[in-house]
Order: structure tokens, then C-alpha cells, then sequence
């Protein structure tokens, strides 16, 4: 897919789950005037009904394109999101959420969706590459970390055939990755997205959803979900199975 050349605005290419994080990035992408081409994955999660959710978000924002990818990472397991084998870990409260890489972490998962979303830079001739990863109020994931985010980056000017051109002409970086939430907490991200017109009855975020597309409420994802939303004095409006 290649924008054409009379495209008036700049393209950037969003990494769009369609959970809580995703959309506020897109929302920021999209602030910051970029035209976009989203990203979602259909890689075998339990969660697959925010794929759905991506896509209305996606329409919302007007985007170029929405690209829907499908892996399947449950060959790899090793993850309560893509094994039903393996339970998803419940609390009754944010604060019982250890500081351990839980067993919902998805093996190199950002590392596989940032090399897609690198690729399509290439060919859209796009620079810049939005993700919603966050370091504060999040599950420990070690993929969430401003370390693997610059590391990411130095390696996309590396592999690329336009980075290798960028660089050895000035020195400068020709793919940037851009984490916009990476030092936010969780009602700091709200906050932001409700100020740019977030409509966040579009997002999901649960890990272990009811057979009717009804939040847990107790997983990790939906704990710091609703704090966040308590914290800005506001009702989280998607449904839960327990409310």
C-alpha cells in the first residue's frame, strides 16, 4: 500500500488493540495531524472481541486504512491470553497486583506487532509508529518498558532499507517510535483521552471476558482500568459482569 504522493498530511502507522491505551494513542496521533494506518491482530487471545472494538474506533477516526493481521500465537502458549488452559489471574483490588511478569504476558508480542507495524512504514513511506505501551500503571510486562522502546527504534534504523539510507546520508533517524503513554499512570491516560474526545464506550480491555462480551472486572487489565477511571471522578461506560 503506498499513500500517494498528493496525500496533504504526514502518515503514521497506529498500533490499534482497541483496548483503553490504543485508542488514546490514536487519538493523539491523530491530534498531532497525522493521517493514519492502523494495525490490529488477530493472534489467537481470549480477547478477540477487542478486534471489534478496533475497528469502531478506527471508522470513528477516519483512518486511511485499518489492517486487521492474524498470527497465532497460541502455537507458542506460555500465556494465559492465548491459552484457555491457563487461568487469568483475579484480584478484588489493583493493589493486590504484584510486581512479578504475570502469566498473562504474551511472549514477544510487541516485538512481533512493532516489526509489522515497521514493515508497513516502509511501504506506506512512513516514519513514525504510535504504541500504546505504558510503564507506570500496567501488569509488568518487560515488552512496556522505555528500554525496549529505544532499543526497538535503534533496530528498526538498522534492518530498514530507508534507515540505512537516512542514516548514512545525515546521520538522523528515518523510523520513529512514538510511546506517548509510556510515563502516564492509568487516570493520567483517561484524563488525556477524555480531553481529546475519547469515546471510551468503544474500547475493551478485559483479559477473561464473559461468553457475552461482558468485562471481569478482577484481571489485572479491568482493576487498573476502573481505578483509573475512579480517579478522574468518572464511570467506566462498558459493561461489566458484576457492576
Amino acid at each position: 500500500m503506498k499513500i500517494p504522493d498528493n496525500n496533504p498530511k504526514p502518515v503514521a502507522i497506529v498500533l490499534l488493540s482497541g483496548g483503553l491505551d490504543s485508542a488514546t494513542v490514536l487519538a493523539i496521533a491523530v491530534e498531532c495531524g497525522f493521517d493514519i494506518v492502523a494495525l490490529s491482530f488477530q493472534y489467537g487471545q481470549r480477547h478477540a472481541i477487542e478486534v471489534e472494538c478496533a475497528a469502531k474506533l478506527a471508522q470513528s477516526a477516519n483512518v486511511l486504512r485499518h489492517v486487521v493481521i492474524t498470527l497465532d500465537l497460541g502455537l507458542v502458549g506460555g500465556s494465559a491470553l492465548t491459552d484457555t488452559s491457563i487461568s487469568v489471574p483475579k484480584h478484588e483490588s489493583s493493589e493486590q497486583i504484584g510486581s512479578e511478569i504475570p502469566i498473562t504476558y504474551v511472549p514477544a508480542r510487541n516485538t512481533l506487532f512493532l516489526t509489522y507495524a515497521l514493515a508497513w512504514a516502509e511501504v506506506t513511506l512512513s516514519g513514525d509508529i504510535f504504541i500504546g505501551v505504558n510503564a507506570l500503571d500496567y501488569s509488568g510486562y518487560p515488552d512496556c518498558r522505555p528500554e525496549f522502546i529505544v532499543a526497538f527504534e535503534t533496530m528498526a534504523n538498522l534492518a530498514t532499507k530507508v534507515g540505512v539510507e537516512t542514516l548514512s546520508q545525515s546521520n538522523g533517524k528515518a523510523i520513529r517510535i512514538h510511546a506517548p503513554l509510556i510515563d502516564l499512570t492509568k487516570a493520567q491516560i483517561i484524563e488525556r483521552g477524555l480531553s481529546l474526545g475519547v469515546d471510551y464506550a468503544k474500547t475493551f480491555s478485559c483479559y477473561d471476558p464473559s461468553t457475552d462480551g461482558r468485562a471481569c472486572g478482577h484481571c489485572d487489565s479491568c482493576l487498573l482500568r476502573q481505578s483509573g477511571f475512579r480517579q478522574n471522578g468518572q464511570s467506566d461506560p462498558i459493561q461489566y459482569t458484576q457492576q
